[in-house]
């Protein structure tokens, strides 16, 4: 029996009890908020915005990625930000930030501003998500942090599940105050933002220490374990920002998440034009709320999974094949779905395709605070998140383009098939330098108290 299943102290399981329902709640809601706004464009596509803008499937793919270049260029100054102003302001500002860019695509007129629009909602972003990670992973110690980052990551598959319906009806709200139904899913998905950001300023506390909820015991508890573990963080790179970024555990991590970022983003982005799709090549109907609909029923799955996998991860330690496995089922499914024979059989092939993706990101994002800690982790867990939004670009972009090129989306998704391959062989490289016990690996060896 994994050591993380034995008793713990009554101080410790209220403790992690309290800073998980206070914090994980709030900041998934936050992040159902950011991927439904980033997202916002693949309901927006098939509904009025491609048509209305005029644009091809690579300019509707650079629309979507170029997002992602002005998110990869603040990463990581955004994220050093966060470890100086703290978790509580800058999360806060971010948010207020994107929700007043969101806002402007209601208004959008041409191809050239959409570019402008997504490039600067990327910069609004940037920072986001990893500040999210590095604020969670300051509140609970290592061996707890599957579990919470499960709960936080959950939001991802809830916000299509949620998000899909939701856009839809405000697609099909077309003409209120003169408006097309796509400018008004944007004005609807964009609100949220600006309203959550400044609840954010008030709700959330910098560290445990400021935490009001915590009893002193639960206050001395945290504090004393959490130093505890940073100070047994002993090797050169965990403290220095520099090394951290030249780190090769860093490197490896972060082309794994490339990998899977891959997978995720060109699912995302081309799902909904997919499914829009099924009128042609299978000779359906299907209103814009069943397409949303439609569009949800993956993710439900991949919510339970992601669950299941991470409670899993959190009783055994995280080992290398809590992201090898999924990833590996991620790259054989996911150019299969488009050879299926039925629009319910091509459905099903997504959903394990998303089961699979969602399972593995949680359980990836408890490494890379075992090892790095202070001003490192921060700059090391942005790096990460950088290079893996790479694909966040590339996915949307070569993926439209290909399809322009061939005239069908088998090529591109066997090209996110292969991408997520790498992932996946990568990981069970990492798996197997753990078992051969060797220097440098320790890392990413389960975590025992």
């Amino acid at each position: 029996m994994s050591s993380n299943t034995l008793a713990i102290d009554p101080v410790e399981r209220s403790a992690i009890r309290k800073a998980t329902w206070r914090l994980a709640p709030f900041l998934g809601l936050m992040f159902f908020i950011n991927f439904l706004d980033r997202t916002a464009i693949s309901f927006a596509g098939p509904h009025g915005l491609t048509k209305d803008l005029g644009l091809t499937a690579t300019q509707f793919g650079f629309a979507a990625g170029i997002f992602f270049i002005g998110y990869i260029l603040l990463e990581i100054p955004s994220n050093l930000a966060l470890h100086k102003f703290g978790g509580r302001r800058w999360l806060a500002r971010i948010m207020v930030t994107w929700g007043i860019v969101s806002v402007l695509f209601t208004w959008v007129s041409g191809v050239t501003e959409l570019y402008v629009l997504r490039f600067l909602l990327g910069i609004a972003e940037a920072g986001f998500f990893p500040g999210a990670i590095l604020y969670l992973s300051t509140w609970v110690p290592a061996r707890h942090r599957a579990n919470i980052l499960a709960l936080f990551y959950i939001a991802q598959p809830m916000t299509t599940v949620i998000g899909a319906p939701l856009a839809s009806s405000f697609i099909q709200a077309h003409g209120f105050f003169g408006l097309e139904g796509w400018r008004i899913m944007f004005f609807g998905v964009s609100i949220p933002a600006i309203v959550v950001g400044i609840v954010t300023w008030f709700y959330l506390p910098d560290s445990p220490k400021d935490a009001k909820w915590l009893s002193a015991e639960e206050k001395r508890w945290l504090t004393g374990e959490l130093a505890r573990e940073d100070s047994a963080k002993r090797e050169p790179h965990n403290g220095s920002i520099g090394a951290a970024l030249s780190s090769g555990r860093v490197w490896l991590l972060a082309l794994i998440y490339f990998g899977m970022i891959y997978g995720l983003y060109a699912l995302a982005f081309f799902l909904p034009t997919i499914v829009s799709g099924f009128e042609a090549k299978f000779a359906t109907k299907f209103s814009v709320f069943q397409a949303g609909l439609i569009i949800a029923i993956p993710y439900l799955p991949a919510a339970i999974a992601l669950y299941l996998w991470s409670r899993d991860a959190t009783k055994r330690g995280v080992r290398a094949w809590h992201i090898g496995i999924p990833a590996l089922v991620g790259a054989i499914s996911i150019p299969l779905a488009l050879y299926m024979p039925t629009p319910e059989t091509t459905v099903a092939c997504i959903t394990v395709t998303a089961c699979a993706i969602f399972s593995a990101l949680p359980n990836f994002w408890a490494l890379p605070g075992r090892f790095l800690s202070g001003a490192a982790a921060a700059a090391g867990i942005a790096l990460i998140n950088t290079i893996g939004n790479v694909a966040g670009f590339a996915a949307p972009y070569v993926t439209g383009a290909v399809k322009d090129y061939t005239g069908l989306y088998q090529a591109p998704m066997i090209i996110v098939g292969a991408f997520m391959l790498l992932s996946a062989v990568l990981a069970f490289l990492v798996g197997r330098e753990i078992r051969k016990g060797g220097e440098g690996t320790r890392a990413y060896a389960p975590l025992r108290p």
